[in-house]
């Protein structure tokens, strides 16, 4: 399955069904169902919206989260780059993020280690001392789609989805976690079903075990005090694997209807995000809406999991998993067009 994903025509299974958009879009309406219900129990969001869940955007334009507006700011960087290696990538990422952290529009409870990390990166600080090297909150990950969305080869892609969550979580888990959540997006959009997704990524944590990016990451290995950076990165991959494979466990049982976080985890932090989200789009790969309403229906971080569902859900199908009315109605629409557009 890697050399397929490795090997595919991106641009033919890409462009032909909008996947590009539909995982942009995707991202962008399970974080606006999710918005309203991410500190609430299931059973508060069942008396608002009934037992499954939001399935309508409420408000013109609906709203989105900070999940949604870094996810641009990454998009953005990614776009401006004359070339994707981290000399150039680097400083557009931090311009991007720094200009989100001080925009009026950062009023949807932000993450705090996004915003302590952009407070130490305005100081001209080297990202890997700005880092909240402690942190593996799924603001690594919730942001990462647009990298997988690229024409580029797996070691890239690799190294941007890690460089990118390192600006802000400078912990292995919440760079291994972006690195297979940008995988998943990436493998999708090639070809492979939902329902392959859980082994592929499987395979993929395996390989890349001890694997450290020392061309993208620098010297981050040395600031937790580890003796080797085999060791710093295999404690994300191992986290990852661990989850991936709770993940497994629940898609072998029937699906009780329940709350999704009681079996992978309630997504605060980025490996649980990427398995929980997988849970709700591999639950639900032929009903699309449903994926993102039964992400939004958690006790857990109910915007970041839906969004990242609707993120997978989108590659794997393109914008026609999506109402077509909703598009004309999602904060952001424009933009979400234009870089859908872009890589389509």
């Amino acid at each position: 399955m890697a050399a397929v994903i490795q090997n595919s025509a991106l641009h033919a299974s890409g462009s032909l069904f909008g996947r590009a958009s539909g995982s942009l879009f995707g991202l962008a309406y399970g974080d606006a169902l999710g918005k309203p219900t991410e500190f609430l129990t299931v059973a508060e969001i069942e008396r608002r919206y009934g037992p499954t869940g939001p399935r309508e955007l409420s408000g013109e334009p609906a709203l989105v989260t900070d999940d949604t507006q870094m996810a641009l700011a990454v998009a953005w960087a990614l776009h401006e780059a004359p070339s994707l290696t981290p000399e150039v990538v680097e400083p557009l990422l931090r311009r991007r993020f720094l200009a989100w952290a001080v925009s009026p529009d950062n009023n949807r409870a932000p993450g705090m280690t996004c915003l302590r990390a952009c407070d130490e990166l305005s100081r001209g600080l080297r990202w890997q001392e700005a880092t909240v090297v402690s942190s593996k909150g799924c603001g690594a990950n919730m942001r990462v789609t647009p990298v997988g969305l690229l024409d580029t080869d797996l070691d890239t892609l690799a190294g941007l989805a890690q460089l990118q969550a390192g600006l802000t979580h400078g912990h292995p888990t919440g760079l291994a976690a972006s690195e297979l959540t940008a995988y998943a997006v990436f493998a999708l959009r090639a070809g492979a079903t939902l329902a392959e997704l859980p082994a592929v990524l499987t395979e993929r944590a395996r390989s890349q075990r001890l694997v450290y990016r020392e061309q993208w990451l620098g010297d981050l290995w040395q600031r937790p005090g580890v003796g080797t950076p085999e060791e710093f990165i295999a404690r994300g991959w191992d986290e990852c694997l661990a989850v991936l494979d709770r993940l497994t466990n629940a898609l072998r049982r029937p699906d009780d209807g329940g709350d999704p976080c009681r079996a992978t985890g309630e997504g605060w932090v980025a490996e649980e995000a990427l398995a929980t989200a997988l849970l709700c789009a591999v639950r639900h790969a032929d009903d699309p809406v449903t994926a993102l309403a039964r992400g939004a229906t958690t006790a857990g971080d109910s915007d970041s999991i839906a969004a990242l569902a609707g993120a997978f859900v989108g590659a794997a199908v393109g914008m026609t998993a999506w109402p077509g009315e909703w598009a004309d109605r999602i904060e952001y629409a424009d933009q979400l067009a234009t870089l859908g557009a872009a890589w389509d």
